[in-house]
C-alpha cells in the first residue's frame, strides 16, 4: 500500500537530509585529523577545521580580498575567546594559528621543536632550493652567502647613487603624466632598482616582461592549490616556468661572459649574479644553477612586491597625517642645510641621520604587515598556552595580531599608537 507524504513531511525530510549532510561535512576533517589523536584531541586549541579539502580557506581568502583582512582571525576571537591560539585547516593541512607575541616567538625560535612548514603550493612556486623549503642549516648557509649583497648600509652605499637618480627621474616623469596609479609606478621603480642590483643594466622590455610574470606568480601564492586552467595557481605555475627559463638564459650568458674577463675581487663592485656565482662556503661548496635561479626568483619577488607596497603605504599615511609629513620634511631640509656645497647627491651618512623617516618606515611595516604569517611544522607534540600543537601539524605565526595587539607594549606595539597609525 502506497504511503502519501504531505507537504509538511516532504519539508521535514528535506530539512533532515540537509542537516545530516551538513553534519557529515562538518565532521569529516575531525575524523581525518582529530580522532586519530585519541585523548590528546581534547588538548587541542579551540577552533574548527572547516569543510573537507577546503578547510577554512574560503573565509581566509575572502577576508584578505576585503578591506578588513583581520576579520578572519577576529571571527575566531569572537567565537572562541582571546585564547591566542586556534585550530584550523589551512592550505590543505591541519594547522594552529598562533597570535600572541610569546607564542609566535616560541614557534619561530625553537628549532628543536619546529621546522619550516610552508605549503606545497608555495614550494612549487618558489622552488625547492629557495629559503621556504631548505633545511635550517642550508638556510643559514645561503643567507650568510647572499644577504650581504642586498641588506644593510654597506649594500646601500653601493647603490645609493643609482637609487637616487632613478627616484628623481621617476618623480619628474610622474609630474608630467597627470593622474597616475601610484602603486603600479612604484612597483616599476623598485623592480628596476632590484633588477640592477641582480643583473646590472637591463632593458625596459625585459623588466616589464618579468614584472608581469611575477604578478601572476604572486596571485598564485595566495590562492588555493587548484592546477586547472582559469585558476590563479595554474597561471602562477606557468609564470614560474617562464621565469626559470629566462633566468637560466641569464645564468648561461653570464657564465660565458665570465670566462672572458678578469674576476671581480676585493671591494670592487659586482652585482648579485656575480656574488652568487662566486659564493663559496666554509666547506668549499659553491651554488649550482638551480640554487642561483631559485634564490634570484625569491629575492626578486621580495623586491618586486614588498618595497613598492611599503613605499606606497608610507606615502599614503604621511598624506593622511600632515603633521608627520611636515616633521619628515623638516628632517630632510635640516640634512640639506648641513650638506657641503661641494657634495653632489645623497650619501650614506645622511641616510643614517634620517631618524624620524626610519620610524615612519618601521610604523608602516607594523601597520601593513606585508608578510602576515610564517609557516612552521611541529617536529613533535608541542604545548603553547596550555594547548597542544600535534606533531606534523602546521603552526602559523599570525603577525598582524601581534602588531595590532593593544597590550603588546613597545613603542610601536599598540594599535592606538599615534605616530602615523590609523584613526
Amino acid at each position: 500500500m502506497a504511503i502519501e507524504m504531505g507537504p509538511l513531511s516532504v519539508l521535514v525530510s528535506i530539512a533532515a537530509s540537509f542537516m545530516l549532510v551538513r553534519y557529515l561535512l562538518n565532521n569529516v576533517n575531525w575524523w581525518l585529523y582529530e580522532s586519530k589523536l585519541g585523548a590528546k584531541q581534547y588538548s587541542l586549541p579551540p577552533g574548527d577545521l572547516g569543510w573537507p579539502l577546503i578547510g577554512n580557506m574560503w573565509s581566509f581568502l575572502r577576508a584578505f580580498k576585503s578591506t578588513n583582512p583581520d576579520s578572519f582571525v577576529d571571527s575566531y576571537i569572537a567565537r572562541y575567546g582571546k585564547t591566542g591560539i586556534y585550530k584550523a585547516l589551512m592550505f590543505g593541512k591541519p594547522s594552529v594559528i598562533v597570535t600572541t607575541p610569546e607564542g609566535c616567538k616560541k614557534v619561530l625560535t625553537d628549532d628543536d621543536k619546529f621546522t619550516p612548514g610552508w605549503p606545497v603550493s608555495t614550494v612549487e612556486l618558489m622552488g625547492e632550493k629557495s629559503f621556504v623549503s631548505i633545511s635550517y642549516e642550508d638556510h643559514r648557509r645561503l643567507r650568510r652567502l647572499t644577504s650581504a649583497s642586498v641588506n644593510g648600509y654597506e649594500a646601500l652605499s653601493i647603490y645609493i647613487t643609482y637609487i637616487e637618480e632613478n627616484v628623481k627621474s621617476s618623480l619628474e616623469k610622474w609630474t608630467n603624466m597627470g593622474e597616475i596609479e601610484f602603486l603600479t609606478e612604484m612597483r616599476k621603480l623598485t623592480f628596476k632598482v632590484i633588477m640592477h642590483i641582480f643583473f646590472g643594466a637591463t632593458s625596459a622590455n625585459v623588466r616589464e616582461g618579468l614584472e608581469k610574470e611575477y604578478t601572476s606568480l604572486n596571485h598564485g601564492i595566495r590562492a588555493m592549490r587548484i592546477n586547472i586552467p582559469g585558476f590563479a595557481f595554474h597561471k602562477a605555475l606557468k609564470a614560474r616556468k617562464n621565469l626559470v627559463a629566462i633566468f637560466q638564459t641569464v645564468v648561461d650568458q653570464r657564465r660565458i661572459e665570465r670566462k672572458g674577463r678578469t674576476p671581480v675581487t676585493g671591494k670592487k663592485h659586482k652585482d648579485m649574479m656575480d656574488a652568487l656565482m662566486d659564493a663559496v662556503d666554509e666547506n668549499g661548496k659553491t651554488l649550482g644553477d638551480d640554487d642561483i635561479i631559485d634564490i634570484m626568483l625569491m629575492y626578486l619577488n621580495a623586491g618586486h612586491e614588498s618595497s613598492g607596497h611599503i613605499t606606497m603605504w608610507a606615502t599614503y599615511y604621511l598624506q593622511k597625517h600632515p603633521e608627520y609629513l611636515q616633521k619628515a620634511k623638516e628632517e630632510q631640509e635640516e640634512i640639506l642645510k648641513k650638506r657641503p656645497s661641494t657634495q653632489k647627491g645623497l650619501v650614506l651618512e645622511e641616510v643614517r641621520k634620517m631618524d624620524f623617516l626610519s620610524k615612519v618606515v618601521d610604523e608602516t611595516l607594523r601597520l601593513i604587515t606585508f608578510a602576515p604569517f610564517v609557516f612552521r611544522e611541529a617536529k613533535c607534540d608541542v604545548n603553547i598556552n596550555g594547548y597542544l600543537i600535534p606533531k606534523g601539524w602546521t603552526a602559523l605565526t599570525w603577525f598582524r595580531n601581534v602588531h595590532y595587539d593593544n597590550d603588546g607594549g613597545g613603542k610601536f606595539g599598540n594599535r592606538n599608537y599615534k605616530m602615523i597609525g590609523p584613526n
